[in-house]
């Protein structure tokens, strides 16, 4: 199910630009709505909505966190890693490249977070990694 978008939405369009699928459609200064159909759960326009105006697939308020910097950001564990890249293929902004070793002759890369900019602190690459190796923490963490 879909994050929806509540009657508090001013049209500011904050919450279009931040959705790398392009879901959210609407006019400038009028009330903005999700396609359900290209929505994939990504939360960022509720982490971006000046005005509280998104709701989860719960119908729970998304709590705005005003900077971006501030936003959850992947943190690579390398030594559970197994180098998968399933990480890389679940990001939908992709973030990430890999660093390969000198001593796996390029071969073996571990992903980084080469763009944090571009992450949107959706979480896919912590929750499709299978051994646990991503977590997202807050900066200052």
């Amino acid at each position: 199910m879909a994050f929806f978008i509540t009657d508090r939405c001013i049209g500011c369009a904050v919450c279009t630009k931040v959705c790398p699928v392009g879901a959210i459609s609407g006019l400038r200064n009028k009330a903005h709505q999700v396609i359900e159909q290209l929505c994939f759960d990504c939360g960022a326009c509720g982490r971006i909505c000046p005005h509280g105006a998104v709701l989860d697939a719960e119908r729970n308020r998304v709590r705005r966190i005003r900077l971006r910097k501030k936003w959850p950001k992947p943190v690579i564990v390398r030594e559970k890693c197994i180098s998968c890249k399933i990480c890389i293929d679940a990001c939908p902004t992709a973030c990430f490249d890999l660093d390969y070793t000198q001593d796996t002759d390029g071969t073996i890369g571990y992903p980084i977070l080469a763009r944090p900019r571009k992450c949107i602190a959706c979480g896919f690459c912590e929750t499709e990694c299978p051994v646990d190796a991503i977590q997202m923490v807050k900066p200052g963490m």
